[in-house]
């Protein structure tokens, strides 16, 4: 609306002050009616037919006793539906559920939950397991680190006096909602929003960095100015990062392996712009492309994401959000040189995660500007 009032009034003659007002209130007034009308009557009807059941999220039951049967019929009789078509349910002991025959499909082992998911396109899972079968929570939750669902689950007497999580009122039971993203999607939105408007400053910004790097590329050794590389991005979906090659061609010809500090395999040009982080700004692309964020954790191979896992099975709860070019991690730790020095990055990142913010990143980026001029990058 600010943008069409400014656009309108270039050039104008104004015969008041009070034609400013009469304008933006006019624009203002018309913008709101035209969107918010349409918008209400979208969200009613489609609230209506949610409620009535008509259509719905694919929803997934996981359980093993009366539960599930108890949670399944409790939403199949109420009046107003809370939005889930069950698809079917998985028993944690790989058995038929006589009381849901008829009623709903096995889908499979617990064990094959992410193929299920994906097969079965489910948007919401509902884990109608008792508390106290820890053991059995935490491996369905690990499993489901990666999968873009919304995850319920029947509390425990412990987490509904302590008040630590999210409560759904929809249901008879009591279930809570587990948080399986660090942002909501309007924050999500915004940060989208400054990533691209922020990536293409940079590029227009750099364009004399980046012609005067890629010399410095071409000039330290023989071979390719720009190196790509498969990364593992957000919820395990591989891509291509792009990086101003810092190491010699072949550099890698014996196997994966992470640089030092006097690695041999990088260029002496190579070390000064790891230094200077120079050699990730070829990533504003990346960014545009929706690969990657400006801040966020930075994304590994497979190779080592898998010597990892093994260590720090957590290091998964990373892959919830986009990559980043630079993250707390990089900030305050710097490049890793072993899959332990990896861990105790990774600890860096899993306090962005619980903390994550857009105050945070404006505070991540300028701390990495601040790596930048200083030279002070590991």
């Amino acid at each position: 609306m600010l943008i069409i009032f400014f656009i309108l009034i270039l050039n104008d003659i104004i015969a008041s002050y009070k034609d400013y007002y009469i304008s933006i209130l006019v624009l203002f007034s018309l913008q709101f009616l035209l969107i918010y009308i349409p918008r209400f009557i979208i969200t009613s009807s489609t609230n209506n037919k949610i409620h009535k059941g008509e259509i719905g999220f694919p929803t997934l039951l996981i359980g093993s006793n009366g539960k599930t049967v108890e949670i399944y019929e409790q939403i199949m009789r109420m009046k107003r539906k809370p939005g889930n078509k069950f698809v079917g349910y998985v028993n944690i002991y790989d058995k038929d559920n006589p009381q849901l025959e008829g009623k709903l499909e096995r889908l499979g082992k617990y064990e094959d939950l992410a193929k299920i998911i994906e097969d079965n396109n489910i948007k919401e899972v509902i884990i109608a397991i008792e508390s106290s079968e820890h053991k059995k929570i935490q491996d369905i939750l690990q499993k489901l680190i990666l999968a873009d669902v919304q995850i319920k689950i029947i509390p425990s007497l412990y987490d509904l006096f302590a008040g630590y999580v999210q409560m759904e009122t929809r249901y008879l039971t009591p279930l809570i909602r587990i948080q399986n993203k660090p942002l909501s999607s309007s924050q999500e939105h915004i940060k989208r929003m400054i990533d691209i408007f922020l990536s293409m400053i940079a590029i227009i910004i750099l364009l004399p960095v980046y012609l005067i790097v890629a010399i410095g590329v071409k000039l330290s050794s023989k071979g390719p100015i720009f190196y790509l590389q498969e990364r593992i991005g957000r919820y395990g979906k591989p891509f291509k990062i792009i990086k101003f090659r810092s190491m010699y061609v072949d550099a890698e010809k014996n196997g994966p392996a992470l640089s030092s500090e006097h690695d041999p395999r990088i260029t002496p040009f190579g070390r000064f712009m790891r230094k200077t982080r120079l050699d990730e700004i070829p990533q504003f692309v990346n960014v545009l492309i929706g690969h990657m964020s400006l801040v966020g954790p930075r994304p590994e191979r497979q190779y080592f994401i898998n010597q990892i896992v093994k260590k720090a099975p957590f290091y998964l709860n990373l892959l919830k959000v986009k990559p980043g070019i630079t993250s707390l991690g990089q900030v305050k730790y710097g490049y890793a040189e072993n899959v332990d020095q990896m861990i105790e990055r990774m600890k860096y990142d899993l306090i962005y995660l619980q903390n994550m913010s857009i105050y945070l990143d404006f505070k991540i980026m300028i701390l990495t500007v601040k790596t930048i001029f200083e030279a002070s990058g590991k």
